[in-house]
């Protein structure tokens, strides 16, 4: 199985390789946010054969960020375990007056995924239209969307799936009043559905209120068998040939 979206950095865990072990051979997928991140990330994916890694500079860095964050980024990409940029995107959920700055933001990171041919990992939060239609605008016909943790309705599912779009689900699907994503997951078919943790956030039931790790994917997987009525094991099948799809990892060459 595969966490396509976590955040275990050091500042968040004092057990990280514990973390990390308890994953096994299963692969982690780990985010960044803000540009501090990176050097991390790059040191966890050259430590740990199942660690791959996402970078980029989360909408909230918008007026913040500095040019050399973007070189720093580009740097990376070349590495063959950073398999996407992420999470980048727009968010007008506390503030709506940086709009110019975010969709700015976004616009040079979708570029420089086009140029190396990454997969992009997109936070988009009280921003629908605005995120859509910058897809819209800059997509390249080889470049891969994701949306981590995806909170819109069945009909924008509807409409980035038939675009090859992938929807990131995780905790929130287990949560007792959830009933938007679990009518999303009903109807959208399990070849679209990626599995993440977003740790340390939003930790599935019966973990609610302790911090998020990997390892719990496995109560999201078991919510989306449920709700689609199929087996467990078709889901971790499933959504792992998803995410080796999404982010090109070959598994024959990761050892």
């Amino acid at each position: 199985m595969i966490d396509t979206h976590c955040h275990i950095l050091k500042e968040d865990y004092d057990n990280q390789e514990e973390v990390i072990k308890r994953m096994k051979d299963n692969i982690i997928i780990v985010s960044s946010a803000s540009p501090k991140d990176i050097d991390e990330i790059i040191e966890l994916i050259e430590k740990y054969d199942n660690v791959y890694g996402t970078i980029g500079i989360h909408p909230e860095f918008a007026k913040t960020y500095k040019e050399e964050d973007l070189k720093k980024i580009e740097k990376y990409l070349i590495h063959p375990k950073i398999v996407g940029i992420g999470e980048i995107g727009l968010d007008y959920h506390y503030t709506s007056e940086e709009k110019a700055e975010q969709k700015n933001l976004f616009k040079k990171q979708i570029l420089l995924a086009n140029k190396y041919n990454k997969t992009i990992v997109i936070h988009s939060r009280d921003a629908k239209e605005d995120t859509y239609n910058m897809i819209e605008k800059y997509k390249d016909a080889n470049t891969k969307y994701n949306m981590h943790c995806y909170s819109y309705d069945l009909e924008m599912a509807q409409t980035l799936t038939k675009q090859n779009i992938t929807l990131g689900i995780g905790g929130i699907l287990t949560f007792k009043n959830e009933k938007k994503l679990k009518e999303i997951v009903k109807e959208i078919e399990l070849e679209y559905l990626l599995l993440e943790t977003d740790s340390p956030y939003l930790t599935p039931e019966p973990h609610r209120g302790k911090k998020n790790e990997p390892i719990n994917i496995k109560y999201v997987a078991q919510k989306i068998a449920e709700i689609k009525n199929i087996d467990y094991n078709t889901v971790i099948e499933k959504t792992t040939q998803n995410a080796l799809r999404q982010f090109n990892i070959n598994e024959k060459n990761r050892h």
